[in-house]
Parts: C-alpha cells; sequence; structure tokens
C-alpha cells in the first residue's frame, strides 16, 4: 500500500496527466519523464499541496527533481 503523500501526488498526475498510467508514478521517476512540462509540474505540485492540506515555500523545492524527492519533502510538511 502506498503512503498518503505518494498516493496524492500520483492522484495529482493522474488528474494533470490523464494518459499517463498511475503505477508509472514511482518514486525514482521524474514528472518531466512521465511527460510533464513546466506548467504541469506546478499544476501536480499546488493539487497534491492542496489534497495534503500543506503549504510548503517555494524555496524548498529547488532541490526537488524526483518524485521520491518530491515525496519527501512534503512529507516533512504533513502533520
Amino acid at each position: 500500500m502506498d503512503d498518503p503523500v505518494l498516493a496524492a501526488i500520483r492522484r495529482s498526475v493522474v488528474e494533470v496527466l490523464p494518459e499517463v498510467d498511475g503505477q508509472l508514478v514511482t518514486e525514482d521517476r521524474s514528472l518531466t519523464d512521465l511527460g510533464a512540462n513546466s506548467i504541469d509540474r506546478v499544476d501536480v505540485v499546488t493539487m497534491t499541496m492542496d489534497d495534503l492540506g500543506v503549504t510548503v515555500p517555494v524555496v524548498e523545492f529547488r532541490e526537488v527533481h524526483d518524485i521520491g524527492t518530491l515525496a519527501r519533502l512534503l512529507r516533512r510538511h504533513v502533520r
């Protein structure tokens, strides 16, 4: 079973990029690998934060290059 953060990321990716199979949303992939452009990436992150009820300062995303790093960052803000 997925953890809630990865599940939220997966839901957002599938909503923004409906052609992507949710099973492809794994921690070792990047949103770019899945076909997301810069606007899609912002949409996925924003929707995921809304879904999780968290706010993360934009500066914290500068080191995020894959879904695993994104998930770890968001987990730090989930209570």
